[in-house]
């Protein structure tokens, strides 16, 4: 039964982590995302007390 021989199916199953762990992390952080987050001035960020017509 050649399911059962693991010999050339371990081969590319080695070959093919090696590739997933050395050349597709490099990809994927090489991408940024078109909008960079950047932080709110804390100032800006003060509410005001909502008086409650009802109360």
């Amino acid at each position: 039964m050649p399911q059962l021989n693991p010999d050339p199916w371990f081969t590319i199953l080695i070959f093919t982590w090696a590739v997933f762990l050395t050349i597709l992390p490099n990809k994927v952080t090489s991408h940024k995302t078109p909008n960079e987050p950047t932080s709110k001035d804390s100032s800006s960020l003060m509410t005001e007390i909502w008086s409650w017509p009802w109360h």
